[in-house]
């Protein structure tokens, strides 16, 4: 080969074997929770309520406070994925992974939360939720310090595989399951129908995402009324994720390191 011809070839292979080290680099990033948002969207929130719930993750994510406590941790970094569900065969990845240090990245996955159109309005199979969860943590391409699946839901399961099992199996990886109970009081008079028992189980929400939903090492449930202070319910919920530290006014929290 004359030399003329030699200097693309060589430019051409280092850029190649360049992006392959990038590559690696990426999948090899070490973050300290790898965190996939686990959204309510059956058909018992209206569309106000998605809106204040899906403004809520964004305003979350965006804040100081959470930036404060990504930045505080041993390797500065979270993996965030966002996904909604409902019913059996309805669950969606809405937020690709993204691995967060700082609040450039914090605003351009907030950015995709805000524009992403609703993905289902069906059931709610929380275990059909939990599972295809774990799944995009078993391929998020990062190294994590611990992998987490936060559910939040106005009701309990009424469809699909057993959330029980799913929980239970999802533990057995090594992930840890936490709650948002949401007191859905707009079905809070509907006594006696099939929405008010499915939103307002015996012995309330909380309870039941506690018996039922989380799981894994110092698992918790968080509580709110209504739609309206979801972004400060879901802020004080990260930090407590990231951070390790009990989540401030936690009325259920699992005594249980594994089930």
């Amino acid at each position: 080969m004359k030399a003329k011809h030699k200097l693309p070839v060589l430019l051409f292979a280092a850029a190649v074997l360049f992006a392959q080290r990038a590559a690696a680099a990426a999948q090899a990033q070490t973050v300290d929770a790898a965190i996939a948002l686990a959204a309510d969207v059956s058909r018992s929130i209206d569309d106000d309520e998605f809106q204040l719930q899906r403004r809520g993750y964004a305003a979350a994510i965006t804040s100081p406070q959470f930036m404060h406590a990504v930045q505080s941790g041993a390797n500065g970094a979270v993996a965030l994925c966002f996904l909604e569900w409902a019913g059996p065969g309805q669950q969606a990845v809405v937020a690709k992974w993204m691995v967060v240090r700082d609040g450039e990245g914090a605003a351009e996955f907030a950015k995709i939360l805000r524009a992403a159109p609703r993905s289902f309005a069906g059931r709610t199979a929380i275990g059909d939720g939990i599972d295809f969860a774990a799944a995009q943590l078993a391929a998020d391409g990062v190294t994590a310090a611990r992998r987490i699946i936060d559910v939040s839901g106005d009701g309990t399961d009424n469809s699909g595989r057993s959330v029980t099992d799913a929980r239970d199996d999802a533990v057995a990886k090594g992930i840890t399951i936490n709650g948002l109970a949401i007191i859905n009081e707009k079905t809070g008079g509907m006594q006696g129908t099939f929405l008010y028992s499915h939103t307002h189980p015996p012995g309330g929400l909380p309870r039941y995402y506690h018996d039922n939903v989380i799981g894994g090492p110092g698992s918790f449930v968080l509580q709110i009324v209504n739609f309206d202070t979801f972004s400060e319910a879901m802020t004080n919920k990260l930090i407590a994720e990231i951070s390790r530290t009990a989540p401030p006014s936690a009325p259920v929290r699992s005594a249980r390191a594994a089930r």
